[in-house]
Parts: structure tokens; C-alpha cells; sequence
């Protein structure tokens, strides 16, 4: 069962515990019982549903990504067609933005 601590139900554990475990108002709570002892684990916002290290990752993926699109190294296709024919490598290659030196 989950439930959601609120102002009334935050009151069934003491400060204490409330402050070491980290359950303030909005808390999200996977509850269950067995054999009469009941086990609460708290659940993951919904508003951040990965973890640091998969944020830390996700965030420098876009990073590499977004510098790509600044540097030009991105394929834009018109049909799917176009699109076939460039993964198995028939299309013309993008040309060199390098100028020569004179």
C-alpha cells in the first residue's frame, strides 16, 4: 500500500525519526505488513525519478549532444529514403568546414 504523509499523519512518528529518515509532508510512503510488523519505504519523488549518478549521466549525454548541434555535426533528411540510404552508407558525406591555408 502507498501513502502520502500529510499534516495529520506526520504526527504518528516522532520528530526524531521524521528528521533522520527524512519524511516531511508530501512524502511518499510504500507501506507493508507481515506478520504483524509494518516496514515503510519511502518512495522516490516523482518529480526527480532518477538518481544522481543517472542524472550526473543523462546531463552529460545532452551536453555532448547539444555541442554537436552547435558544431554542425548533425544529418538532416528529407525523406526516409535519404535517411536508409546514409546508415548503410550510401550517402554523400557532409563536406569539411575547414578552410585551406594559403
Amino acid at each position: 500500500m502507498t501513502v502520502t504523509v500529510n499534516e495529520l499523519t506526520r504526527e504518528i512518528f516522532p520528530s526524531r525519526v521524521r528528521r533522520l529518515a527524512g519524511i516531511k509532508v508530501g512524502t511518499r510512503l510504500e507501506v507493508k505488513v507481515s506478520k504483524g510488523i509494518v516496514t515503510m519505504f519511502p518512495l522516490p519523488a516523482t518529480d526527480d525519478e532518477y538518481t544522481p549518478g543517472e542524472r550526473k549521466l543523462i546531463d552529460a549525454q545532452l551536453a555532448a549532444s547539444f555541442e554537436d548541434v552547435k558544431r554542425g555535426r548533425v544529418h538532416s533528411f528529407d525523406t526516409p529514403a535519404e535517411m536508409v540510404a546514409f546508415l548503410r552508407g550510401g550517402a554523400k558525406k557532409p563536406r569539411s568546414r575547414t578552410t585551406k591555408a594559403r
